[in-house]
């Protein structure tokens, strides 16, 4: 079987490359979804909670301010879940070759379940043991969330056509919006229902009773909803055969691989032979040969990744931190416990639902039509000029008269970026790299973009304090202030912009041509048995 270029190609791959968009495609997005939408809901519900946990376990009694996580502890809580994706990331990708992409799926889900209900019930007899216990549970729930990465945007990519794969991969993605608006939409109704329940004074008015007793089971609730969605979907995750594409070209089964894809596809594909007889010179991750084809787009879709996760977790991790600073939410002491939560949570569920949630659906609607190298050079192109008007008009941002203003700006940052890289860094490393190398590929990628992660989590809770020290949060040292840190920000997104030069375009190729797996084919000639494919409606 040839290919539009004249290349071989297993007939197993050609018919799922030109089979038409039916239910199964949308059940694997909701499958490959919900997973991710646990992920981001669980990633980014920790920001709604850290002032809620600084002010039940840190409030000084008489001090004039309401407690507030101490530094190390703010850090951890914020940025212990993206170490262990990073590690999940290592761990499950290099598995996903190995052993498949079924196999090793479920296993993260009963991670991320469990440590999202554990994550809740959180113990300890001191504030600081309770935050260890936290941390704990949430660098294994990341650990899981890590090995979500890869295998859901590996077997979105494996089973798609390729007409509309990058929709496909894209909608996958574009879960993770839904989840971070889940998770400002669980916070709002959660703090209202209590608010409700058990009123609460302004601190400045009474520091006691503005955090209610109740406000500890309140966190709690927000962390542990994360395990429900993801619950829901694991039988069917389970359900689903492993991917055609690996089992014909990694495990070398082309019989198994008809008889999968019959299941997905409801149509009858009879095969002769029963085993694919690969004899293609063989090549190994970071050898001469796979530098030689490889090493450039590696290098592009890693730190192209690297770089929008420093600005894009920077930005979401400590939205409510900007938003103070400009004067968008009251001071801490005008407020109680839990009406801070809420209108934290208020302003970040506005900016999800008008810049976030729709930045992540304008990609799945447009990648197949635009292509990705175009609108992630768009989306860094925008991100930059964005985050240079908030930063260089701060102080005009800051003047109340204009924080309407700021808010519109900064949420079309988050379009952008959706719109943009965040999307399309998910998406290429699943469609370029081959198939017994895609998932290791995706999770190199996938773990540069969460170490530039923490280095954001981190960093800016640091780089963004006052520049004055007696200004700073308490415990703080001074920083560069808010000002620069959106300054530094805008210029890691333009060089963002600049490595999305390595990044090839994959719409409307499939993924043995982006892979160049039918150059390996050519080299030997047939690398399969006669094969007589007869395809029944």
């Amino acid at each position: 079987m040839a290919n539009g270029q004249g290349q071989p190609q297993l007939e197993v791959l050609s018919v799922l490359d030109a089979a038409k968009t039916q239910f199964y495609h949308f059940r694997a997005v909701v499958i490959s979804g919900m997973g991710f939408f646990t992920d981001s809901y669980d990633l980014f519900c920790i920001s709604l909670v850290t002032k809620l946990l600084g002010r039940i376990y840190y409030t000084v009694p008489g001090s004039p301010k309401p407690g507030s996580l101490p530094p190390n502890v703010a850090a951890a809580v914020n940025g212990v879940a993206l170490c262990g994706t990073l590690a999940g990331q290592l761990f499950f990708g290099y598995l996903g070759d190995k052993l498949g992409r079924k196999c090793v799926y479920g296993i993260t889900l009963i991670l991320m379940v469990g440590c999202s209900i554990c994550s809740g019930l959180s113990f300890g007899s001191t504030p600081n043991s309770v935050m260890a216990t936290l941390c704990f549970f949430r660098f294994w729930l990341g650990f899981g969330i890590g090995g979500d990465y890869p295998l859901s945007a590996t077997i979105m990519a494996e089973y798609s056509n390729k007409k509309t794969r990058g929709a496909f991969i894209a909608a996958v993605f574009a879960m993770q919006g839904f989840g971070i608006l889940a998770g400002g939409m669980v916070a709002i109704v959660v703090s209202t229902i209590f608010n409700a329940l058990y009123p609460s004074q302004p601190y400045a008015m009474n520091p006691t009773g503005s955090i209610p007793a109740q406000a500890d089971y309140v966190w709690r609730i927000i962390l542990m909803f994360g395990a429900l969605p993801a619950a829901l979907t694991y039988y069917w995750r389970r359900q689903m055969p492993e991917t055609p594409r690996y089992t014909a070209l990694v495990a070398k089964d082309g019989a198994k691989a008809c008889e999968d894809m019959s299941k997905v596809l409801n149509v009858e594909i009879k095969e002769q032979s029963t085993v694919v007889q690969s004899k293609a010179k063989s090549f190994g991750l970071f050898s001469k040969e796979f530098m030689r084809r490889h090493g450039l787009h590696l290098l592009g879709t890693a730190s192209c990744w690297f770089l929008l996760d420093i600005a894009y977790y920077s930005q979401n991790l400590f939205q409510k931190d900007i938003f103070s600073a400009v004067g968008w939410l009251p001071s801490a002491k005008s407020m109680s416990a839990l009406g801070e939560l809420y209108k934290i949570a208020r302003a970040q569920t506005l900016i999800a639902l008008c810049g976030t949630v729709p930045g992540y659906w304008a990609t799945v609607f447009l990648i197949d039509r635009i292509g990705r190298f175009y609108i992630q050079l768009m989306g860094f192109f925008f991100m930059t000029c964005f985050m240079f008007v908030l930063g260089f008009g701060y102080q005009h941002w800051t003047m109340p008269a204009n924080n309407i203003g700021f808010i519109v700006i900064y949420g079309l940052t988050f379009f952008f970026a959706n719109f943009g890289p965040n999307s399309t860094t998910f998406v290429v490393p699943a469609e370029i790299f081959p198939a017994r190398f895609r998932s290791t590929c995706h999770w190199i990628s996938a773990a540069f973009g969460k170490a530039g992660a923490i280095i954001g989590a981190f960093g800016f809770l640091y780089a963004s304090q006052n520049q004055d020290k007696a200004k700073a949060d308490a415990g703080f040292p001074a920083g560069i202030g808010m000002k620069n840190s959106l300054l530094v920000l805008a210029v890691i997104n333009a060089i963002g912009l600049f490595f999305t030069f390595l990044v090839p375009e994959s719409k409307g190729k499939s993924l043995e041509e982006m892979s160049r797996e039918n150059e390996e084919q050519e080299q030997v000639g047939d690398l399969e048995k006669p094969v007589d494919s007869d395809v029944v409606s």
